[in-house]
């Protein structure tokens, strides 16, 4: 029997929906679609419940030939719907000439989606913000005299012609059997509901049709009821406070679960502008008639030149993991593919009388898959979240969220362990987030949960008689779990999602302390080379938490331990599996296992894969087969329904063959013409106002450059606009940046990326002359992607590093701040500035051999 709570702190009980199940006539009696359908509760796909997870990816924002591989990319981790914003400024930039050229072509870029396995909404503004000039608008729809995002007939006006070369587009790629299942109106408006109707008839009219319209619902919006999905967001941190503002309760609020999801911090600054928006009077409650929905739970933070936020992998996953606890039915990230604005002066800025400055054209946005394509620590964390969504989502989806009675009552209370019950009163998942960035957390020591899950007679997910009367006492007590068998200690960085009463296979699990990540399926009997195979039970995959013993709780009979990988023998129950107690068993997670169950007529194999392993799981639905791997290389499914890799060493992958019950190396080799390999060092250093020279050589090419020529000494401060720094123009860049110049190899078939090591204040670097790329530092490494420049074999690069003042008006991540004061302590008043290193790399696609 299980040992009894040493505390109440860990207790819950299941609380069933308030309102009965109810469908919504949008996307069920209009624009009705074949595979997608709103409840009030959850998202249908063919009449099944499930939780989708959209990403933005901006097309015009990423060079077209990139596109199919980043959404590749973004499939493999999980994401099953690409969301992208239309830049009206970036189409039409001069009235009457649209343009849907090249990376601009809006159809192909559905059709790639498609191709891609990606389901796709729409965000047709015209207003987008999306830190863009005029959030979006033409600099001619701007200053047109009008009252903009209004029913002012000389705004729509300007509208009409948009909407309806839009439609020109896209109208032939909309319909009932159509990907694009969505479609947001405008963005961040509050105050308009009667707007947001007005354009939804526009885009009707010229037919830009889906089951589903949206609209974002935070700060308070008034939103025409019925007419539009709102969607909710939230960031764990932002560039739109101060610089010397501390980490706003805004963002830290999503850090724990609860049933609020109106954010009044997104877009505050806009709301505040003349012109652009208006404050919120009262927060917005969640709709009666439609599940609680996201679209921009942050995938990182773009850099803004005032403040510039940095947050790590794990935060990233904390507050997406926390949303589905809260009882999330569509996971939204902005951004999940970062990329480049197409040409210059098209970024949110000062001048543009906007109260921020963006850099030109970076828009990494520190997301999942960066701006060169390159992933960031986010897209681990979250993939394993997608992967146990796309296994478990039509269970989770109908499950309504239920919060423990001791809670923590603020921001501030940084000891009691947030968590939360997701459940239909028979079944469910047990949340845990215990991660935030800048305040640390401290280990929560004797954990130990109780349970309570009513059973009722008709389930909670099948239809307005949902919430049945519940079975007798005995039934209820029946349904009280406790786990794990002893308190545990829950150390910071703990983001896990527990089953309970978990039944696969005909074999039943009371509970497990380890996350679900996927459902590897059962296979029938089938004849092999070398004669009959006997039917094989489904696979459920565990990932370990970090310091808490994995244990399963199960009346099934263990039929044996076997490590799962070579050689796969039975590994001694003595050492491997432990049972501490009956119906408990102890799995000694420090290599991957398998771990075979029986119960009656049913079979169940559990694979529990080591903490230390979490980040190179990788879950691919490739040629409609789901495959388990492992690979520190990103992965993804080839047009052909192979597994591909981007990698400049040849990537180790290892494959979960269930058929062998181990994992085994998978072959792979280089796209024809694709040599790997990296071109050497180019390094330098410089200090004060610049020295030093660097060279390099490398298996790519030689990479040289020259002694660095220092500029004027900058000044503390570039001038400011709404009290917020403003960046370095092109002058002031040319006049204050230290210069290195440097020239790179022919090219080859491989792709291409520079990585700089640097530390300054602002950077960019230039191609003959001309600007193509900028960042703003914040401690991290610059990773460009050169394949889209067009580099001819002579062209000369040169990077300009402004020094950061002393004295300079900047919110710094904690990692650049603690360098900067390091650097002012070695030099003080002396501004810093220093090039460690920049590297060639070729990464060429390697491809699974059959």
């Amino acid at each position: 029997m299980p040992m009894p709570l040493q505390t109440a702190r860990f207790t819950v009980a299941h609380e069933p929906w308030a309102e009965p199940l109810t469908r919504p006539a949008m996307g069920t009696e209009v624009d009705r679609h074949e595979r997608i359908s709103l409840t009030n509760r959850y998202v249908e796909q063919r009449g099944v419940p499930v939780i989708p997870v959209s990403g933005e990816l901006h097309y015009s924002r990423i060079p077209r030939a990139e596109w199919s591989e980043r959404l590749r990319l973004m499939r493999a981790g999980g994401v099953t719907v690409v969301a992208s914003y239309l830049i009206w400024n970036h189409h039409e930039p001069v009235q009457g000439e649209i343009s849907f050229e090249g990376h601009l072509d809006a159809a192909a870029f559905v059709r790639t989606a498609a191709d891609a396995g990606l389901d796709v909404v729409l965000r047709i503004g015209p207003w987008i913000h999306g830190e863009t000039r005029n959030g979006g608008f033409p600099d001619w729809v701007q200053q047109a005299p009008v009252a903009h995002r209004t029913d002012d007939p000389g705004y729509l006006a300007l509208v009409e012609p948009w909407f309806a070369a839009l439609g020109e587009q896209l109208a032939p790629l909309c319909g009932p059997s159509s990907n694009v299942i969505a479609i947001q109106l405008d963005n961040e408006l509050y105050d308009q509901p009667g707007h947001l109707t007005t354009l939804k008839a526009i885009a009707r009219r010229h037919g830009l049709v889906a089951p589903i319209y949206t609209a974002t619902a935070w700060g308070g919006a008034e939103l025409p009821d019925g007419e539009v999905l709102p969607l909710y967001g939230g960031y764990g941190d932002g560039f739109w406070v101060d610089a010397d503002h501390d980490w706003d309760t805004t963002f830290r609020e999503h850090f724990f679960f609860s049933h609020t999801w109106d954010d009044p911090g997104i877009g505050a600054d806009l709301r505040a502008h003349p012109g652009i928006g208006r404050r919120p009077e009262t927060p917005r409650l969640p709709s009666a008639s439609f599940p609680a929905a996201t679209c921009e739970l942050g995938g990182g933070m773009a850099t803004a030149y005032h403040r510039r936020p940095l947050l790590g992998g794990a935060d990233i996953a904390a507050v997406a993991n926390t949303k589905i606890g809260n009882g999330s039915g569509w996971q939204g990230y902005y951004m999940y593919a970062g990329g480049m604005n197409p040409a210059p002066g098209l970024q949110e800025s000062h001048a543009t009388d906007y109260p921020n400055d963006l850099p030109e054209f970076d828009y990494d946005f520190h997301a999942p898959i960066g701006a060169a394509g390159r992933l960031g620590p986010s897209h681990a964390a979250l993939r394993r979240q997608h992967a146990f969504l796309a296994a478990f989502g039509d269970r989770l989806a109908p499950m309504p969220s239920t919060l423990p009675a001791h809670h923590p009552t603020n921001v501030d209370d940084t000891e009691t362990l947030r968590w939360a019950l997701r459940s239909d009163g028979a079944s469910g998942w047990l949340f845990i987030t215990w991660q935030q960035p800048h305040v640390p957390l401290a280990p929560v020591h004797d954990v130990q949960f109780e349970v309570a899950l009513v059973r009722t007679r008709t389930s909670e997910s099948t239809g307005p008689d949902a919430a049945a009367a519940p079975l007798g006492d005995d039934d209820a007590r029946a349904g009280s779990l406790v786990l794990p068998h002893e308190p545990v200690t829950v150390a910071p960085g703990t983001i896990a999602r527990w089953p309970l009463h978990l039944e696969l296979g005909g074999v039943h699990l009371d509970w497990a302390t380890a996350s679900p990540l996927t459902v590897l399926p059962a296979t029938g009997p089938a004849l092999g080379a070398d004669g009959p195979l006997d039917a094989l039970p489904p696979t459920l995959v565990l990932v370990a938490e970090a310091g808490i013993p994995v244990e399963l709780a199960t009346a099934a009979e263990l039929l044996g331990v076997f490590a799962a990988e070579p050689p796969a023998e039975a590994a001694g129950a003595t050492s491997d599996v432990a049972s501490p107690a009956p119906g408990i068993l102890r799995v000694d997670a420090s290599q991957p296992l398998r771990v075979e169950l029986a119960q009656g007529d049913g079979r169940l194999t559990v694979l529990v894969l080591p903490a230390a392993s979490a980040d190179d799981v990788w879950v691919l639905e490739a040629s409609g087969d789901r495959r388990l791997a492992l690979s520190a290389d990103a992965l993804f499914e080839s047009a052909d329904g192979w597994i591909a890799a981007r990698a400049a060493e040849r990537p180790e992958v290892r494959e979960y063959l269930p058929l062998l019950g181990r994992f085994e190396p998978l072959v792979v080799a280089a796209e024809a013409d694709g040599s790997p390999g990296s071109a050497g060092s180019a390094t330098g250093t410089a200090s004060g106002t610049g020295s030093g020279t660097g060279s390099g050589t490398g298996s790519g090419g030689r990479v040289a450059t020259g002694a660095p020529t220092p500029g004027e000494a900058p000044p503390a401060s570039f001038g400011e606009r709404h009290g917020r720094a403003s960046a370095p123009s092109r002058a002031e860049v040319a006049r204050h940046g230290t210069a290195w110049t440097f020239w790179l190899p022919e090219r080859g078939s491989a792709s291409r990326t520079l990585e700089i090591e640097w530390a300054g204040d602002v950077a960019r670097l230039e191609v003959d002359g001309l600007v193509v790329a900028d960042r703003f530092w914040d401690g991290t490494t610059w990773i460009i992607g050169l394949d889209a420049l067009d580099l001819a074999p002579d062209s000369e690069l040169t990077l300009r590093i402004v020094p950061l003042h002393a004295a300079a008006s900047v919110h710094l991540p904690e990692g650049a701040a603690t360098r900067r004061a390091a650097a002012a302590t070695e030099a003080p008043g002396a501004p810093l500035v220093s090039l460690g290193s920049v590297r060639l790399v070729e990464a060429p696609l390697w491809l699974e051999q059959p």
